[in-house]
């Protein structure tokens, strides 16, 4: 059996200014490294055969706090790259949604019919997405692999693990940053064992608190 240890990057400055990155990218946050740091520290008695994330400059920089002064591979993966937003990448939301009012409301509400500008679809998305996992399991056929990736790409894949059309894209739960998501294959089988936990996060928080009480 192949277990996927799915993560989203830690929080970026564009993630608290509200902007758009898509393929573009912006610096890890102090929250963002330490929400990292805190992940790895959880999984740190899991014996990882790979590490596949984004080309993205977050996405690597969380995988290598997560894998801190361990021994594994990271292997970047270009189809697991955030969906291309095109012309919306770096504006904030605001901005998108003054300027562009339909198409950033089909894009949260409608994703099966939304029309990027110079960029791309849910659907074309969906595809190399699947073409990573796919590649994955043709490498692994066992053992246990961390995927570092992005929210719409996370989304995607556990609507295409729960069978979910397009439409069904932005059913809860939100995928926060450095949340985990754990899948199981087995061959054509799969399992979605932990869906966009923090519970490592919280860890932190009552370390935190006590030191502070």
């Amino acid at each position: 059996m192949l277990t996927l240890y799915i993560t989203r990057h830690g929080e970026t400055v564009w993630n608290t200014q509200k902007r758009m990155q898509g393929w573009s990218d912006s610096e890890l946050t102090e929250n963002g490294i330490c929400n990292a740091i805190s992940l790895g520290n959880t999984l740190k008695e899991v014996k990882f055969d790979a590490i596949y994330t984004s080309p993205s400059k977050r996405t690597v920089s969380t995988a290598n706090l997560i894998k801190g002064g361990r021994e594994i591979p990271i292997i970047l993966d270009e189809n697991l790259r955030e969906i291309n937003m095109g012309l919306w990448e770096g504006q904030t939301f605001s901005a998108i949604e003054d300027i562009y009012p339909m198409e950033y409301y089909s894009f949260w509400n409608t994703p099966h019919l939304y029309k990027s500008l110079n960029g791309e679809s849910f659907a074309v998305l969906k595809n190399r997405v699947v073409n990573a996992i796919i590649s994955v399991q043709e490498k692994h056929s066992s053992g246990n692999i961390l995927i570092v990736t992005h929210s719409v790409v996370i989304k995607t894949l556990l609507a295409f693990f729960k069978n979910y059309p397009l439409e069904k894209l932005w059913e809860p739960p939100f995928i926060h940053d450095t949340s985990l998501t754990i899948i199981q294959l087995n061959g054509k089988e799969s399992n979605i064992v932990l869906e966009g936990d923090l519970s490592h996060r919280n860890i932190e928080i009552q370390k935190e608190k006590g030191i502070n009480d």
